[in-house]
C-alpha cells in the first residue's frame, strides 16, 4: 500500500497555499458575478497568513491542516472561513497524528472534512456550493478504498471528479447565500466556493501524487 510521511507533509499545505494566491483574481471575478466579489480575497488573505506562519518550521500534513483551519475560522471574513476552517480542522482530527497516511487514512479525513460541513450547513449536492464538488470527490474516493485502487490513481480520479462538480454548478440556481436572491439570474456562473473547493482538492492531491511519486519512483 502506497502511503506518504504525514510528518513530510508540508508541501502539500504549501501547493494549496500557491494554488489559492495564484487563483484570487479568479475566484473574486467569479464571485463578484453573483456574489460580494470578495472570495478570492479573503481567501487569499488566510492562506498567506497560514504561509508566513509556517514558513520557517517543520509541520506535518495534519497539524498545518488544523492550523490552517484555526486561521480561516478565526481570522479571515466571508461565510467561506468558518467553512473551510470547519472542514480541515475536521480533517485534522479524523485520525490521531498518523505516521503514514494513504488511500483509507486520507479518504477518513476528507470523508471527515465533508460529514464536519454537514453539521453547519445544510446545502446538498444541486444547490450550487462547495458541497458540489467534495461531495462527488468524497464518493471517489471511497469507491476507490473498496476497489482497493493505487492511491495515485485514486487521487487522478479524485481530481476529475471534482472538476466535474465544479462545472456543474454553472448550470443550477442558487439557494444558498448571496448570489440565492438573484434566483434563475444566478445560472450560468460557477459558484466560487466550489471553484475555490476544486482548486483546493486539486492542489492538495498534486502535493501528495508528488511525494507519492518521489517515494516510489513512479513515473
Amino acid at each position: 500500500m502506497r502511503t506518504f510521511d504525514n510528518s513530510k507533509g508540508k508541501p502539500i499545505l504549501m501547493a494549496m497555499v500557491k494554488a489559492i494566491q495564484d487563483n484570487k483574481g479568479y475566484l473574486s471575478e467569479i464571485d463578484g458575478l453573483i456574489g460580494d466579489g470578495d472570495h478570492g480575497m479573503n481567501m487569499n488573505k488566510g492562506f498567506t497568513v497560514f504561509e508566513t506562519r509556517i514558513r520557517n518550521k517543520d509541520i506535518s500534513f495534519t497539524n498545518g491542516l488544523d492550523e490552517l483551519g484555526a486561521i480561516l475560522l478565526t481570522e479571515i471574513g466571508g461565510s467561506m472561513g468558518p467553512i473551510y476552517g470547519t472542514i480541515f480542522i475536521e480533517m485534522s482530527e479524523a485520525l490521531n497524528s498518523p505516521k503514514e497516511i494513504g488511500l483509507e487514512e486520507f479518504n477518513e479525513m476528507l470523508t471527515a472534512g465533508l460529514e464536519g460541513l454537514k453539521g453547519i450547513v445544510e446545502a446538498k449536492v444541486g444547490d450550487k456550493t462547495l458541497v458540489d464538488t467534495l461531495a462527488p470527490s468524497v464518493e471517489v474516493l471511497n469507491n476507490a478504498v473498496e476497489n482497493k485502487t493505487p492511491f495515485n490513481v485514486a487521487l487522478h480520479e479524485m481530481k476529475k471528479a471534482a472538476k466535474k462538480g465544479r462545472d456543474s454548478t454553472e448550470d443550477m440556481v442558487a439557494k444558498y447565500g448571496r448570489s440565492s436572491r438573484l434566483g434563475e439570474r444566478s445560472r450560468g456562473v460557477l459558484d466560487a466556493g466550489a471553484a475555490s473547493c476544486c482548486i483546493i482538492l486539486s492542489s492538495m492531491a498534486d502535493g501528495i501524487e508528488k511525494l507519492l511519486a518521489e517515494k516510489y519512483e513512479l513515473v
